[in-house]
C-alpha cells in the first residue's frame, strides 16, 4: 500500500503516521527525516539541498523529487506512507511519474482536515522541556506542576515557531501549496478527507476504516 499523508501543522499527522505504520506494517517516508540525513552525511544531494537552506532559501522541487524517489526505491513491498512529500503540484508529478514508469501509483491520499482555530489551539498550548525534550500540552497534556517537567524538575518553555503569529503564517503557506496538490489528487478517486478535529484515537478509527478497504 502506497499512501500520501496531508494536513497541516499540528493536523496530527505524526501521530496518525505512527499508528498507520504499525497496523499496515509499513515504511514511514518522512521528507524532513530524510533530508536531515542527507545533511548529517553529506551526500551530494544534502550539499544541493544545505546550499539553498544556508542562503535563506527554499530547497528546489527537482532536488527534494531526486531525494525521495530514491529513498522509494528502496521501500520494502509492502508499501510506505509518505509524510511530508509532495508539497506542491510539481512534486506530485513528479512523483506519479516516477512511479507510472514502474507501473504503480498512489493508493491513498489521506487528507487530515482541521480547523484553523482547532491547530492555533494545539500548537501554542504546546510546552517543551529544554532538558529531555519531553512534550506537554497546557490543556491536553498537563505535567503535574505547572510549567514544570514531571521527568527532571526543568521549567517548561514554548518554541518559538509555536507562538501564534508564527502558526498562523506556516498555515498560511501550507494552504497556498496544498489547495491545489488536493485538487491535482481529486483528478483520481484516490483522496479521503478525514475530519481530523476530534481526539486521535477517534481520528485512527476513521483513518483504518478508510484503508481497510484497500488493504
Amino acid at each position: 500500500m502506497r499512501i500520501v499523508l496531508l494536513g497541516a501543522p499540528g493536523a496530527g499527522k505524526g501521530t496518525q503516521c505512527k499508528y498507520i505504520v504499525d497496523r499496515y506494517h509499513l515504511l514511514h517516508l518522512s521528507s524532513g527525516d530524510i533530508l536531515r540525513r542527507h545533511r548529517v552525511r553529506g551526500t551530494e544531494l544534502g550539499k544541493k539541498a544545505q546550499s539553498y537552506m544556508d542562503s535563506g532559501g527554499l530547497v528546489p522541487d527537482n532536488v527534494i523529487i531526486e531525494m525521495m524517489i530514491g529513498e522509494i526505491g528502496r521501500a520494502p513491498a509492502g508499501g510506505y506512507v509518505l509524510d511530508g512529500f509532495p508539497r506542491t503540484v510539481k512534486q506530485a508529478a513528479g512523483l506519479d511519474k516516477a512511479l507510472g514508469d514502474k507501473d504503480e501509483k498512489i493508493d491513498a491520499v489521506l487528507n487530515l482536515s482541521v480547523d484553523e482555530d482547532v491547530i492555533v489551539r494545539r500548537i501554542t498550548g504546546r510546552r517543551i522541556c529544554p532538558k529531555c525534550a519531553a512534550v506537554y500540552h497546557i490543556e491536553n497534556v498537563r505535567p503535574r506542576v505547572d510549567g514544570v517537567c514531571d521527568k527532571d524538575g526543568s521549567k517548561l518553555v514554548q518554541r518559538p515557531d509555536d507562538t501564534a503569529e508564527v502558526v498562523i503564517t506556516r498555515l498560511k503557506n501550507y494552504n497556498e501549496q496544498t489547495a491545489p496538490l488536493v485538487d491535482y489528487y481529486n483528478r483520481g478517486d484516490s483522496v479521503y478527507t478525514i475530519d481530523a478535529n476530534g481526539d486521535a484515537e477517534d481520528v485512527k478509527e476513521l483513518i483504518f476504516s478508510k484503508l481497510d478497504s484497500l488493504a
